[in-house]
């Protein structure tokens, strides 16, 4: 018999072990020898990573995906794995080396690298265990970490083989660069944060003219949030059709503090409207002005350190084409070696004293900030590694163009292409010390030698030198008598993107660049679950990778999820205090709840706004379940092997087969077309109102009778019904459907498989006239419950009915069911008539009408009252909320969440308006 309440605390962990000792996960466990293969490839969360909703989500539809394909036989690999994380490994570490007050410069390189290697060890990859309590079915004995040797393996595979192809080569380029972590970082690891700050005017003297801070004829008007990057400016632009500045096209401007002589370019980048409409441009500060500058071949002059300081001193491009004057000089000693922030406060007070400071202008905007470091990155020009994208890029466009990949929902293939189409130089260089160091060497000239190994790296460069004549020559000549390792190449010392090894996770998990079993039958993946944030850092990456090395996409359909968001709309973060802990609330309400919820709201684009009260609700659901299962177990309900659905012969047994055939097709149909919220409804609505409210409460008289072969038969098909329903809810209710399969297998039986091994239902069955007798006995019930509770009869009332307009069939209908509408609608006699009595309630069945006499069970005049008041209430909060909404600057200014919530308001008011309408209208009809 099972508990009287289901306890997730103490079933999850069981049959946890369960699965885990059956080895239930292995890629194609259950599935048959042949068996057409199902994979899918986790997105590898971070190594330093704890579970957050994200994840929860993510993992949850994935695992979805996998159980439902492995009940229908398929042969499944859910490929689970950790990303090396770069910067974040590299800065908990630091940190803990830092409480010890060891600096990363106290150690080798090697030395470092080993402590990186024993926190994973010890504390690394907790979010597996995580994912664990979730249900994740990933075959976790097949982890892989993208650091380890079968995944750098393929690393350096594909730098060595792209580089000799002339798709990897390293270039002088603007960078996202983090001052505090000294290295480079993605546009991913960039946030823009709303800072109050300040816009300088300045003002330019043109060459020329004798600068007079009263005539603006001699000088032109620039504006500016960051004026320490003045000293690098190169030019000044205005729009070609800006009539105000034509004439100074091709002048110069000379600028202040420094004495370099800057064109005035025309360029559209300027906009006419914004400011004085010229803008000054520095190509090595700003990525904007980086493409200005080279569209007119403008040089970019870097005058910060990688610590964000000023540099000036022996700066040859700084210095270039400028007379250095003492005056100028005593300037540029002052700004030397300070801090940019510093520096700009410097720069303002010498543009003020010497009347170049025009005007000063509070100014909110969005400053970039690096989400490792914390403090503002700097567009940085600096000597990088980088992919050719653009023409890696041009399969991967061709493949989604062709539906060779498809994106789910499909308007998420825009957002694709408009990256892909428009992609730049992937700078896959960083300056860290944890991950894979490019395998590349430098020779004594500088030369560049790319291979696979420091031992292939040194043979190609004794080769290239000894063939040379010349000094170089006779130095490795030199160095080859008494050879000691590292005196003829020096090995980069940068680390790759962190995403460069993510790109080929599909393929390098398999294997390869080995021939494996494994590659040969799990590639190409199938369905990859990703949030849209990064479909470019990854998404598309994998595509350009798998495409090229792989010859083939490697997956077949994307799958983007929305945000989960706070229950008002918000997005989670810790400064708002609004995270919510998904292990908190499997700890509340259990994995299944959890995982149940996220799937009912798992619609196509719209996030998931998640409040736990609904957690709660749909625990109540697994609640329901269990207590049903229990119904069933206290009735005598045992399977039956020799149960065939057609040998069904009552009507209730009959309708419950057929919803149960619709019901697998439906939740079936929204599984394999990512439609994971109707998948989740279907089985909400078959399990808890058909199954539960109509179906068991039918068959309690059936239960308590003495037709025994109608008992026998109603138990082989409630036995038979909740193992379908098991198996349909398995893939979203993991624990409890398994723990229940297990539990109701029979006294002193066993089940012939895991649940999460049993075949996928695929019912055939339809009995369209118990059907529809069956619903019509529904619908009326649920007619004249709604009419009660309307109308406010008490529950204890006793009310006749009375049939107007029935035809045979209804007639027929009414008499076969007359105890269980008595019983289930509280109704006296049943009558027909030819009109309607006075002071009834009335109901449209069909071409029926069903009358409720109730002027003697309640004041209608009393009640008509009461839902004129609640009406008019109602109608007062739509005029307030639409009166709020209709105002541009309350809807411009408040939080978008804000106004969704104030929205989602009117519209329940209005529901509750209508429903309100109804009823009085009956309430006065009746009257």
């Amino acid at each position: 018999m099972l508990e009287k309440t289901y306890d997730a605390k103490t079933v999850e962990p069981k049959i946890a072990k369960v699965w885990e000792e059956a080895d239930a996960f292995r890629a194609g466990a259950g599935a048959e020898e042949g068996a057409e293969a199902f994979t899918i490839v986790i997105p590898p969360p971070n190594v330093t990573g704890s579970l957050h909703m994200g994840h929860a989500l993510n993992n949850t539809l994935q695992d979805i995906l996998v159980r439902f394909e492995r009940m229908r036989g398929k042969n499944v690999l859910w490929q689970p794995g950790m990303d090396h994380a770069g910067i974040a490994t590299q800065m908990v570490v630091e940190r803990q080396l830092m409480e010890k007050q060891i600096h990363r410069r106290d150690l080798t390189r090697e030395q470092f690298i080993e402590k990186v290697w024993e926190w994973k060890a010890e504390s690394g990859g907790a979010i597996f265990n995580q994912l664990k309590r979730l249900g994740a079915s990933a075959d976790w004995s097949r982890e892989r970490f993208t650091m380890d040797e079968g995944l750098s393996k393929a690393v350096l595979e594909v730098f060595v083989t792209l580089y000799k192809e002339g798709l990897i080569y390293k270039d002088k380029r603007l960078v996202n660069w983090d001052p505090k972590l000294l290295t480079a970082i993605s546009d991913l690891e960039v946030e823009q944060q709303e800072v109050n700050g300040n816009l300088w005017h300045f003002r330019y003297p043109i060459e020329g003219q004798v600068f007079d801070p009263e005539n603006p004829k001699t000088f032109i008007t620039v504006a500016t949030t960051r004026p320490e990057t003045m000293l690098g400016d190169t030019a000044v632009a205005v729009h070609p059709d800006d009539e105000r500045f034509r004439h100074l096209v091709g002048k110069n401007i000379v600028l202040p503090i420094v004495g370099r002589k800057i064109p005035v370019v025309a360029d559209e980048y300027s906009d006419p409207e914004k400011g004085s409409g010229a803008v000054k441009i520095t190509p090595a500060h700003d990525f904007n002005d980086f493409e200005v500058g080279k569209r007119h071949k403008l040089p970019a002059i870097n005058i910060l350190t990688t610590e964000a300081a000023v540099s000036l001193k022996d700066n040859e491009d700084f210095l270039a084409d400028i007379e250095v004057t003492p005056e100028r000089q005593a300037v540029w000693d002052q700004l030397d070696g300070l801090d940019r922030f510093v520096a700009r406060k410097k720069i303002v007070e010498l543009m003020e004293e010497g009347g170049f400071l025009e005007k000063v202008e509070p100014h909110r905007h969005a400053v970039p900030h690096g989400d490792r470091g914390g403090v503002p990155i700097e567009p940085f020009l600096t000597e990088q590694w980088y992919a050719n994208a653009a023409e890696l890029a041009k399969p991967a466009i061709a493949s989604v163009r062709e539906g060779r990949t498809n994106f789910v929902p499909k308007n998420w293939e825009k957002t694709y292409f408009d990256w892909m189409e428009n992609i730049q130089p992937w700078c896959i260089s960083r300056q860290l010390w944890w991950g894979h160091q490019i395998p590349a060497w430098y020779g004594p000239d500088g030369r560049v030698f790319v291979e696979k190994t420091e031992e292939e790296a040194l043979g190609a460069a004794i080769e290239y030198y000894l063939a040379l004549e010349g000094p170089w020559k006779a130095w490795v000549e030199d160095k080859l008598e008494n050879f000691q390792p590292g005196e003829i190449l020096t090995r980069d010392e940068d680390v790759l993107d962190t995403w460069f090894s993510s790109a080929l996770w599909p393929f390098s998990t398999l294997g390869w660049p080995d021939e494996t079993p494994e590659l040969k039958t799990y590639y190409q993946t199938d369905v990859l679950v990703t949030g849209f944030d990064i479909i470019f850092f990854w998404v598309a990456r994998m595509m350009m990778m798998g495409l090229h090395f792989m010859d083939e996409e490697p997956f077949h359909t994307v799958y983007v999820h929305a945000l989960v968001r706070d229950k008002n709309g918000a997005k989670m973060s810790k400064s708002k205090g609004n995270v919510i802990d998904p292990l908190d609330l499997i700890d509340e309400y259990g994995a299944d709840a959890l995982r149940f919820t996220l799937t009912v709201m798992a619609a196509q684009g719209r996030d998931v706004k998640l409040d736990p009260a609904r957690i709660a609700g749909y625990r109540n659901f697994g609640t329901k379940l269990w207590n049903a299962t229990r119904f069933a177990e206290m009735n005598e309900v045992a399977r039956n092997d020799d149960f065939w659905l057609n040998d069904a012969k009552l009507a209730v047994n009959r309708w419950i087969l057929t919803e149960l055939t619709r019901a697998a097709r439906e939740i079936t149909d929204g599984i394999t077309s990512y439609r994971f919220n109707e998948a989740a409804g279907a089985a909400y609505r078959f399990v808890w109102n058909l199954f539960c409210d109509w179906y068991l409460e039918l068959l309690k008289p059936v239960f308590m009778g003495t037709d025994e072969a109608a008992k026998a038969e109603s138990r082989a098909c409630v036995a038979f019904v909740l193992d379908e329903i098991y198996k349909l809810l398995h893939p979203m209710m993991p624990f409890m459907t398994e723990e229940l399969w297990a539990q109701t297998a029979g006294e002193g039986k066993e089940r012939p498989s895991l649940l999460c091994h049993a075949a996928w239902p695929s019912p055939d069955f339809e009995d369209a006239e118990a059907a529809a007798d069956i619903n019509w006995l529904v619908d009326l019930v649920s007619g004249i419950r709604s009419v009660r509770s309307e109308m406010n009869v008490p529950p204890a009332a006793i009310a006749p009915l009375v049939v107007v307009g029935a035809n045979k069939v209804t007639r027929e209908r009414l008499v076969r069911e007359e105890s269980a509408v008595k019983r289930l609608a509280r109704v006296g006699d049943i009558s027909l008539a030819d009109v309607a009595p006075k002071g009834s309630a009335q109901i449209v069945l069909n071409e029926a009408t069903i009358c409720l006499p109730l002027g003697s069970l309640i004041d209608l005049a009393a009640e008509a009252a009461r839902l004129q008041k609640e009406l008019a209430k109602v109608t007062e909060e739509i005029a307030r909320l639409h009166k709020k909404l209709s105002n541009e600057r309350f809807v411009a200014s408040a939080p978008a969440e804000i106004v969704d919530a104030e929205r989602e308001k009117i519209a329940e008011y209005r529901d509750a308006q209508d429903r309100l309408s109804v009823a009085l209208t009956r309430v006065r009809d009746a009257g």
